[in-house]
């Protein structure tokens, strides 16, 4: 295992680093918008930080080969958010959202899927571990959040980051609605975002997230149980507290009583 270890340490490097290189030098001919060139841009510094990460002893979660993929990836919690505005955004195939990126930022971006796919990509392969109890493997592919921040130019006062999502949970016993009814949403630390496992992603198993498991996007934070792993990410938001953020406990199950740091 630590050869293979090694072997996806060295992938990560070369697929996410690599690409990101090449995409850089190639920045005008992808793409005109002011905020995709933001990106391009703070590809360099992201990197940066992510190799600094990489060197600490507990750098990375595990990662598998493919032939350790689950044939089945379990879906859990909210399978559809089944909204007017969901649904016609699924209808449309997502050509209308937009991931707003707001808060303690110097740039604000607004982004579509359409965008996100056109940065720099990273797949990793690895273990998500429910609170439930059961686990799977599945190879995830996305954008590093680290970069997406970095582009937007993070307020050195900002410590969290916080992201709100399509599923209204208001009156679904089974899942706390009754309780403290609202939009979804969870919260990680600026370590963890900048963390270069962290990715906003789009796909899994080399194929475009489904409705059940987060479409379009939604989060990875592989150092954290499944509870943590945010779907249908509509905003991420930069913040120096979430106090004020619905339960103050910063995110939906914390409000419930759940840990806010779920490190496995």
């Amino acid at each position: 295992m630590a050869d293979a270890l090694s072997l996806t340490r060295r992938a990560a490097l070369v697929a996410g680093f690599g690409a990101a290189g090449y995409l850089v030098a190639n920045a005008t001919s992808i793409t005109q918008n002011a905020a995709m060139a933001r990106i391009f841009e703070g590809v360099e510094d992201w990197t940066r930080v992510a190799q600094r990460t990489l060197q600490s002893k507990n750098g990375l979660a595990p990662e598998y080969r493919p032939a350790d993929i689950s044939p089945v990836f379990k879906a859990n919690g909210t399978l559809n958010p089944n909204t007017n505005a969901y649904n016609a955004h699924v209808a449309s195939n997502f050509q209308n959202w937009r991931l707003a990126i707001k808060g303690m930022v110097q740039n604000p971006m607004s982004l579509s899927p359409a965008d996100i796919h056109r940065l720099p990509a990273k797949s990793q392969i690895t273990k998500h571990d429910c609170v439930e109890g059961w686990t799977a493997i599945g190879m995830w592919t996305g954008v590093p959040l680290g970069l997406l921040l970095t582009a937007a130019g993070v307020s050195p006062r900002a410590r969290y980051v916080v992201f709100r999502c399509a599923d209204n949970l208001t009156g679904e016993p089974a899942k706390g609605g009754e309780q403290s009814p609202g939009q979804y949403y969870e919260s990680i630390s600026i370590d963890d975002a900048f963390h270069p496992q962290t990715l906003i992603a789009y796909a899994l198993n080399g194929h475009p997230l489904d409705v059940q498991h987060g479409a379009p996007l939604r989060l990875r934070v592989e150092r954290q149980l499944g509870y943590k792993q945010a779907k249908y990410i509509e905003s991420i938001e930069m913040t120096d507290s979430f106090a004020s953020i619905a339960g103050g406990k910063g995110g939906y199950w914390e409000d419930r009583g759940y840990e806010w740091y779920a490190g496995i």
